[in-house]
């Protein structure tokens, strides 16, 4: 088993959500955490139940299944068994009347059930509070961020050139590049914080298949297996001389990911056009890397790196067609979509210690997805890089 989040970390993390809270919402009474993923953050577990935050008493982890491996895996100072909610009203010794939930994720028909036992008459959203507290990564996230850039690297930069081989599927391609990243050491999951996203490794396509619309919020496509199953890749598109391959992954350890896109020449090199168009995004990169110190702010860097850029790169620009994207880059963490995001309206100074992934990438016709995209820590000297410095278009011999 995993070495268990050390006590003194999850301490931590319910202090700074603490001062959060009392900053932001000075007249917080109660937060109710129900997701897995801030369930694990504040418990170092992900069992089926409930974490009560009370603004005066110790938090209680209310587990319904399984108890046993929830006190097997976590050191949160209070767990507790809990067959229904009505078992958790005694940890409340008032009724609150407002309690901030995760508004973003918990369903309405769980809210109802809650509610039968917790009459409370304000519901308000703790999901800004909790992002924030995420979005600042201590030295021990950072590790394990470190060791899942390490491995995204190993795999993408030097173990997939191994596997391309001429007329393989892109399916095909994606069923070998998954075992690969789980032997190296990736916790085996992709996860994502936007409703109803489904995704396995990520995006992989071969040539115009990176461009082919999704309903991903990304600049980057791929035609899918099926229209009900529309990821991993086609079992029809295979790959012959002169492809691009646009291979767009998390890879995670012990939760924590990394985001890394690399691209590479199978055999005949690509037209000059793409080939100008990928450097110059990485150069992009490379500028909004430098930027990303204490004190900056994320709409800035997103104004300063647009506006900077001709009528002409413009188009096809973080997409293709009319499905472009309005971000540069995003927060990473225990989802690779985290916040703070590089686009307009986000407007708070970044801190020392958020992770972006910086994805500047365009869309040429007949070609595929150029670009770049690898995942930074927040640094007085900029953005450190956690996945490698390759700069993409890795050329592949033909086989």
């Amino acid at each position: 088993m995993s070495d268990r989040v050390p006590l003194t970390e999850l301490q931590q993390r319910m202090s700074r959500f603490r001062d959060i809270l009392d900053t932001k919402e000075p007249d917080w009474e109660c937060v109710v955490i129900f997701s897995n993923i801030n369930l694990y953050y504040f418990t170092g577990t992900m069992q089926d139940g409930m974490l009560l935050i009370p603004r005066n008493g110790e938090p209680v982890f209310r587990v319904r299944r399984s108890y046993e491996r929830a006190t097997d895996e976590s050191v949160f100072p209070r767990i507790a068994p809990m067959r229904s909610y009505r078992d958790a009203v005694q940890d409340l010794p008032v009724m609150p009347t407002t309690i901030h939930l995760e508004t973003e994720i918990v369903p309405l028909a769980l809210l109802e059930r809650f509610r039968r036992h917790f009459p409370v008459k304000t519901i308000l959203a703790a999901d800004p509070h909790l992002a924030a507290v995420r979005a600042v990564k201590s030295p021990y996230e950072l590790s394990l961020m470190e060791e899942a850039g390490r491995i995204h690297q190993r795999v993408l930069e030097e173990r997939v050139p191994e596997l391309l081989r001429t007329g393989m599927s892109e399916a095909e391609f994606a069923a070998l590049l998954y075992p690969v990243f789980i032997e190296e050491g990736h916790h085996g999951v992709v996860r994502f914080g936007m409703f109803d996203t489904e995704i396995i490794m990520g995006q992989i396509g071969f040539g115009e298949s990176s461009l082919y619309p999704t309903a991903f919020n990304g600049p980057g496509g791929c035609y899918g297996l099926c229209p009900a199953v529309p990821l991993l890749g086609s079992r029809e598109r295979t790959l012959q001389d002169g492809d691009l391959v646009f291979v767009d992954t998390g890879c995670g350890v012990e939760g924590y990911h990394t985001d890394k896109t690399m691209t590479y020449v199978f055999g005949t090199d690509l037209p000059d056009e793409a080939i100008a168009a990928h450097y110059q995004c990485v150069e992009i990169q490379d500028r909004m890397a430098a930027m990303l110190v204490p004190g900056a702010i994320p709409s800035d860097i997103y104004q300063t790196i647009t506006e900077s850029l001709s009528p002409e790169f413009l188009e096809n620009f973080m997409g293709f067609g009319n499905r472009r994207v309005n971000f540069l880059g995003h927060g990473v963490g225990l989802l690779i979509d985290e916040q703070p995001v590089i686009a307009r309206g986000f407007d708070d100074p970044i801190q020392e210690g958020m992770v972006f992934a910086l994805e500047p990438k365009k869309g040429i016709p007949n070609v595929g997805m150029v670009g770049t995209e690898n995942t930074f820590v927040v640094t007085p000297a900029g953005g450190r890089c956690l996945t490698g410095t390759h700069k993409g278009l890795l050329p592949v011999p033909l086989r």
